[in-house]
Order: structure tokens, then C-alpha cells, then sequence
């Protein structure tokens, strides 16, 4: 058995979800092609797919195989491509992994527009507000905001992100009585607080003061908030936000569109805090031609504040 080979048609296999498209594509027989990932499974010791009559599945092994091996045959053909050609070219699939909302906000119109641009490029957009080990699941290229920990990753800083404080107009218009609009961060702990569960900072808020604040500029403050909703999704901030339920401590840019029409407001705009955008990548993918032509683009596109 051409080991190599089988991974490919395994690849293909899972892309297309057929046995039959496959062997179309290859002139070949479905039973050639069935046959080819039977033997792959037998070398493995693993059943990789399930079989019914009328769809294919990934068994959990399978699903952690194919994640490593797509990568290793779109390697592959890079390389063969650049020794034939002379040169890289940008083709094939593209892994990349952003957070649900800067995704969603940022991310697409970027991904739109390198798409139209490269023809022959393939994106499999990842949007998870959790951790991803980027080598564990195969991604090329990753969007983080916040302060990286050492690791083997490559990292190339591309702009910076303000965490601001913001409510809906309608929360500061219909606050009980006795309670007003927060003038200070201690003023937050009488206030309903959103909180946002997917960093260690959860309740506790920190916060900088900028050249209006009543502090020295540069000066910080940790804030315990507390609310009746948590969430460990940048969504459910969003929507509970814009829903009037209370104050969240958010990147600006995900209210950017209802902060400039004023249906958003920013609380204390005089305190907040920068982190830094990162486009982040395995050692093993830093000389992917499309890996580097996708993070230029992201480079150019993307001065977040």
C-alpha cells in the first residue's frame, strides 16, 4: 500500500463526504477508493470512518487523524507545486482561528476580500471563543487578543484593542431609583454587570485611567462586579448588552456600529484598557506561502482600536 497515497484519498474522502465522488474525480472505482482507506485503517489499527448506506462519518480517532493529516498532504503539494513551478503557489485549504465576535466583525470582510483575490484558496474559518491548540487541531494561522504566553508560536503583532465599559441607553435610562449612571469604577459595584467568563479576569475588572480621569493617568483599578448573567460567549455579551440587562466590559469594536449612533454608550470612557491584536502560527507553517500572503492581508486590514 502507497501509504501517502491512501492519506490523500482518506483526505478527499472526508472533503467530499463520498466514496463515489472521489472515485469520479480519480477515474477510478468506488471499490478502489474503499479499498484504499480500509487498508489505511488496517495499518492504523483504527477505524477512521463510519460507513452507512447513505453517508460517511468521522469516528473520534478519525476526526483527530484527519485534522493532522490534511495538513501534512496540503504540505505535500505545496512543496511538489513550489519544486515544479519554481516558485510557492497560494492554493488549496487554509486554516485559520479567530474568537466568535471579532470573527463575525472584523475577520469576514477580510476573508471576503483575500478570497476574491486568491481564486484558488480554500478557508476553513474556525470561530471559538474557547482556547484552540493550534498544532492539536491543525490551524495555519490564529487571531488573539491579550497577552501571549511563551509558547513555540510565531507571533506578529498587528494593532491593539481597546476593552472599554459600555450599557445600551436604555439601561442608563431605566436604572432604579437611588441608582445612578457610574462616575467612578467603584461606582460599578452597585450596577448590574455582565460578566464575561472566557478570560481569568471573569468578575474582577481591571481598568486604566486615561488623560480625563480624576486618577493620574495610567493609574489602575480592580473592580469586583456583580450581575445576574455570566456567559462564556462574546454573543450573549453582545446581545445582552444591546438587550438593555446591564454594563459589560467589552473591545469597542464589538459596539463599534452602536457606539457611533449612540445607542450604545461608553461608561466611564476615561478608563479602559489596550491589549495587543496578534496574528499567531505553528513554527512548522512560517514558510507557507499562503500562510504569510493571508497574515500580510490581515496586517494591512486590520489597526483594531
Amino acid at each position: 500500500m502507497d501509504k501517502l497515497q491512501a492519506m490523500k484519498v482518506f483526505v478527499r474522502v472526508v472533503e467530499a463526504g463520498s466514496f463515489s465522488a472521489v472515485a469520479k474525480e480519480s477515474n477510478t472505482t468506488q471499490s478502489a477508493v474503499s479499498k484504499q482507506v480500509a487498508a489505511l485503517e488496517n495499518v492504523l489499527g483504527a477505524k477512521l470512518l463510519i460507513r452507512t448506506t447513505r453517508s460517511l462519518a468521522l469516528t473520534e480517532e478519525g476526526e483527530r487523524y484527519f485534522e493532522q493529516v490534511r495538513r501534512v498532504v496540503g504540505e505535500i503539494a505545496e512543496a511538489e507545486t513550489s519544486l515544479k513551478r519554481g516558485e510557492q503557489q497560494l492554493k488549496g485549504w487554509l486554516r485559520v482561528a479567530a474568537s466568535v465576535g471579532f470573527g463575525r466583525l472584523k475577520l469576514m470582510p477580510l476573508v471576503q476580500t483575500f478570497l476574491a483575490k486568491h481564486r484558488e484558496v480554500k478557508i476553513d474559518l474556525r470561530l471559538s471563543d474557547g482556547f484552540i491548540d493550534l498544532v492539536e487541531r491543525g490551524i495555519d494561522v490564529a487571531v488573539r487578543i491579550g497577552e501571549l504566553p511563551d509558547s513555540r508560536l510565531i507571533a506578529r503583532p498587528i494593532g491593539m484593542s481597546r476593552r472599554e465599559l459600555v450599557a445600551h441607553r436604555d439601561y442608563l435610562r431605566n436604572l432604579p431609583k437611588g441608582i445612578k449612571p457610574p462616575k467612578s469604577p467603584d461606582d460599578l459595584e452597585r450596577h448590574n454587570c455582565i460578566v464575561y467568563t472566557g478570560t481569568t479576569m471573569r468578575n474582577t475588572w481591571r481598568v486604566a485611567a486615561g488623560p480625563g480621569a480624576a486618577d493620574p493617568e495610567g493609574t489602575a483599578r480592580v473592580i469586583k462586579v456583580e450581575g445576574n448573567l455570566q456567559t462564556d460567549s462574546s454573543e450573549v455579551i453582545r446581545a445582552s448588552v444591546l438587550a438593555g440587562m446591564g454594563i459589560g466590559y467589552t473591545p469597542s469594536w464589538l459596539f463599534e456600529d452602536e457606539i457611533a449612533s449612540g445607542e450604545v454608550v461608553r461608561v466611564l470612557p476615561d478608563w479602559s484598557v489596550l491589549s495587543p491584536i496578534h496574528i499567531v502560527t505553528p513554527q512548522e507553517r512560517r514558510h507557507s506561502a499562503k500562510v504569510r500572503a493571508f497574515s500580510d492581508h490581515l496586517a494591512q486590514g486590520l489597526g483594531v482600536t
